[in-house]
């Protein structure tokens, strides 16, 4: 997934890096990333299923934006090295302590969820020696604060993870033995956005991530599984605030450099 590119495309781009959690956190932390700029900017968030932890190592810029089904823009909150981890919505209750829908549609400061200690996090990911070392510590800090009776509903987070790999909504429904009616109250308790908007928003982000390899606006149209190309312009136009051309040109400049190695 693509959390959020810069405001303004100007200047060096975003180096990035990826890593997975550990096998014990997996189902609860969708993944890691590491990202290096020279210098904060504000960004604009795109839509997503996931929660997202973002911990800016040289700043202020510790925040925790929830789920979304279209941009926002960050401009007092900015960051340019750090991590991110995307939570689930098993993740959100396990390792946060609250439902995913508290979160829905919101970006708030880190400190406001946990508590002090995000100093102390922001600290020793700093002192870390590379981008494994820094996921290493996440999973260590993650682990620490894992409460398993603390899980969301089973038949939402089977149903959010099935919904993740572009399957219909009536289709997850059936397959679980449950009426559509029972999935949409349920993942509006626990997610706050519906089956149809997670669907939609998983749609739009394999979308966003064929534009940013440099696939055509047309190409994308087919194989992300909307009507046409007009369908398309005119859900990336809504969702992100952008035409496909305008944000496959924003993704290609903010992300173009190979791999960083950790400053």
């Amino acid at each position: 997934m693509i959390h959020s590119l810069p405001l303004v495309p100007a200047g060096p781009p975003c180096a990035s890096v990826t890593g997975r959690p550990h096998p014990s956190l997996r189902g609860l932390i969708a993944g890691y990333s590491g990202f290096f700029r020279d210098g904060p900017v504000a960004h604009r968030v795109l839509p997503l299923n996931a929660a997202v932890i973002v911990v800016d190592i040289a700043g202020a810029g510790r925040v925790v934006s929830g789920c979304a089904p279209a941009f926002g823009v960050l401009r007092e909150v900015v960051w340019g090295y750090g991590v991110s981890a995307g939570l689930t919505p098993a993740g959100v209750s396990a390792l946060l302590g609250l439902p995913m829908s508290a979160l829905a549609g919101s970006t708030v400061p880190l400190d406001a969820v946990l508590g002090a200690g995000d100093e102390l996090l922001a600290a020793r990911l700093a002192a870390a020696g590379s981008w494994a070392g820094r996921f290493t510590i996440l999973d260590e800090w993650f682990g620490a604060r894992l409460s398993p009776d603390a899980t969301a509903g089973t038949l939402v987070n089977a149903a959010w993870h099935v919904l993740q790999r572009g399957h219909p909504v009536g289709d997850v429904a059936a397959d679980l033995g449950v009426s559509r009616r029972r999935l949409e109250r349920d993942f509006r308790r626990d997610v706050g956005l519906t089956p149809g908007t997670v669907a939609r928003t998983t749609r739009f982000q394999r979308a966003v991530r064929m534009l940013a390899a440099g696939e055509a606006p047309a190409r994308v149209a087919i194989d992300a599984g909307y009507a046409d190309q007009p369908h398309l312009c005119r859900e990336i136009r809504a969702r992100s605030g952008l035409t496909p051309a305008a944000l496959r040109a924003a993704l290609t400049h903010s992300f173009k450099t190979p791999e960083p190695a950790a400053p």
